[in-house]
């Protein structure tokens, strides 16, 4: 462990990412084994993810920039916003696909792109901010704040990296199902997640460049993160029958990433 402490935080983060985007690829992994996931364990899945981010956004990322601010609630205030507001933009230009959804309903900038790709580009707009919040946490660590620590930093990564595992089954699965093959649904499935490694390794160098952004990089790493909660992950794990299934998976997940972060951070 003190190897990992040794190093650089952007390679810190760099490092945390790609374990973050592998967990997406082991999660894609299951496409070798299942050609369905019942709706109900996916609305599980999907539940459990946005309970690990709503737990993230608050204990790892949100509670911490307040604390840098003396308090203040301002900074934490004009982050979250900023990053909620950044997700919206990007929501309304890059092409993606929801879940469950037919071709013709594909958001963003309009395209003649395929089913896949668009679904594939829909979680990378969930990974976006995942990426950057590892970034920016291992970030302020190196900052030697008090209230930001590489355990706390790890604690992200791991959480990030456990809701990963459905997201990338949640690509690959579908894409398989829609008569892909086995080795090109994989393929899309974890390259939803390359984009994680690019965010991090940004996060991370911007708040050590510029560290009086701290308490906003961190704050708005969570309004990104409960942007694409409420926008994204809640309402495609609400879509069929039985939705205290997703509702479960939410309280799962926020449990675990709560524990996690109290436990390491």
């Amino acid at each position: 462990m003190n190897w990992f402490l040794d190093l650089n935080p952007i390679v810190q983060a760099l490092l945390a990412t790609l374990f973050t985007w592998g967990v997406t690829a082991l999660g894609a992994s299951l496409v070798f084994f299942f050609k369905t996931i019942n709706r109900n364990v996916l609305n599980g899945m999907l539940g459990f993810a946005a309970g690990v981010m709503i737990a993230a956004s608050f204990w790892s990322l949100l509670a911490p920039a307040i604390e840098m601010s003396g308090g203040s609630f301002i900074p934490a205030v004009i982050g979250f916003l900023a990053g909620g507001a950044f997700l919206w933009v990007v929501d309304k230009l890059l092409p993606h696909l929801h879940l469950g959804e037919p071709r013709e309903h594909a958001e963003g900038i309009k395209t003649s792109w395929e089913r896949s790709i668009l679904l594939v580009f829909a979680v990378t707009l969930h990974n976006i901010p995942e990426g950057l919040a590892v970034g920016v946490a291992f970030g302020a660590a190196a900052a030697g704040l008090e209230s930001a620590s590489v355990a706390g930093a790890i604690a992200l990564a791991i959480g990030i990296g456990i809701q990963n595992f459905p997201e990338g089954a949640a690509v690959s699965v579908p894409l398989r199902r829609e008569g892909l093959s086995r080795g090109k649904s994989f393929m899309y499935g974890q390259a939803s997640g390359v984009v994680e490694p690019i965010a991090g390794v940004l996060g991370a160098a911007l708040v050590l460049v510029m560290r009086p952004i701290l308490p906003y990089a961190l704050a708005f790493a969570a309004g990104a993160m409960i942007y694409v909660v409420v926008e994204e992950l809640i309402p495609e794990a609400q879509q069929e029958s039985h939705t205290d299934v997703a509702t479960i998976g939410v309280m799962l997940g926020f449990a675990v990433m709560m524990s996690l972060d109290v436990a390491l951070g």
